[in-house]
């Protein structure tokens, strides 16, 4: 009894000093007070949301010892307006919309995200199998009068083909994916969408007809310059560089992971809403396909050419008025040999 009375007092005790060593909720407060917090940007659609989802389902995040406040955001449009007033540190865009802010003064940098593109998508029905079979049809395109696939496609057309892609088609500028539920429907003999999309419908039995990166090869840019990455302030990044650098080393962690486990995909069905399993297998490659391996000197001297051809293209209009890659577009902090 009394050996019984002994040991109970004695764990009472233990607890007790264990008590003491824990950290209080002020205490727990303080240190993930002292954990940089990055807030990002995401879209509540899109390879950005179905990556930044693995970071943090898996704890790639707290790994790099970094924590993540995600800011879902409805459009590109909300994206960039939140990053502009400070609502978020970090969002998905193009490098053109650096190069445009630079220009104007801002100091906004960039680091590569994707370098999967868009491609044309014609119904096999239609007998489209170059840009030349386009003339005098409806052409879908995704992203506006000034999108850059659009732009790119034009001068393709022109220097391939001799055609003015503006006169000789009638084009249907419209959200990705109202355009492919008119080709799917019929009502649109082909498309030029953005990369999941556009492996969705050929996955349903569409036609792939070109690539942007097949049209940039034909234009001379021959290294692929990866057009979609993480913006932010210049200023920022000097003050939270080490962050950011972990920020970056986790995304990569969570790319390694979904190239490598086809099961990492599965929490992110309902994100991707495929169709079948066609559709998501066809996802599932063109992200894999799409990762960022290698970034440097090359591919910012083929992004300098890729601005000139667009600029002149667009007439100045998707580059705020400058033919020249402003200096700096690209942040020093992160280069893939």
């Amino acid at each position: 009894m009394a050996s019984t009375h002994f040991i109970t007092r004695m764990f009472a005790l233990f607890c007790a000093a264990l008590l003491t060593m824990m950290p209080t909720p002020a205490a727990r407060a303080e240190v993930a007070h002292d954990v940089p917090e990055l807030r990002v940007g995401v879209l509540e659609f899109g390879s950005v949301g179905w990556e930044i989802d693995t970071v943090q389902r898996l704890g790639f995040a707290s790994k790099h010892g970094i924590r993540l406040a995600v800011v879902p955001l409805a459009s590109e449009n909300a994206l960039k307006v939140a990053l502009l007033g400070g609502s978020v540190d970090l969002v998905v865009s193009d490098w053109f919309w650096v190069a445009t802010l630079r220009s104007r003064g801002q100091d906004y940098q960039f680091v590569p995200f994707s370098r999967t593109v868009g491609e044309v998508v014609a119904n096999p029905k239609a007998g489209i199998r170059s840009l030349a079979d386009l003339n005098g049809k409806r052409f879908g395109v995704a992203g506006g009068p000034v999108d850059k696939s659009w732009l790119i496609a034009r001068a393709y057309a022109r220097k391939t083909y001799g055609i003015d892609l503006q006169s000789a088609v009638k084009p249907q500028f419209a959200a990705a994916p109202l355009l492919n539920h008119l080709m799917l429907d019929g009502e649109l003999p082909a498309v030029i969408n953005f990369w999941q999309y556009g492996a969705s419908l050929v996955a349903q039995g569409m036609r792939p007809v070109i690539t942007v990166e097949q049209m940039l090869k034909g234009l001379g840019v021959k290294t692929d310059p990866p057009l979609l990455g993480w913006v932010f302030s210049q200023r920022w990044a000097e003050t939270h560089g080490d962050a950011l650098r972990a920020f970056i080393a986790a995304t990569y962690d969570a790319k390694q992971e979904l190239v490598r486990s086809d099961a990492a995909w599965q929490p992110l069905r309902s994100k991707v809403k495929p169709e079948n399993d066609a559709v998501f297998a066809a996802i599932r490659q063109g992200y894999r396909d799409g990762i960022v391996n290698r970034f440097g000197a090359p591919e910012i001297q083929a992004a300098g050419q890729l601005f000139h051809l667009v600029a002149e293209e667009s007439h100045g209009e998707l580059t705020g008025g400058t033919s020249e890659l402003p200096a700096d577009v690209f942040w020093s902090g992160f280069r893939r040999p």
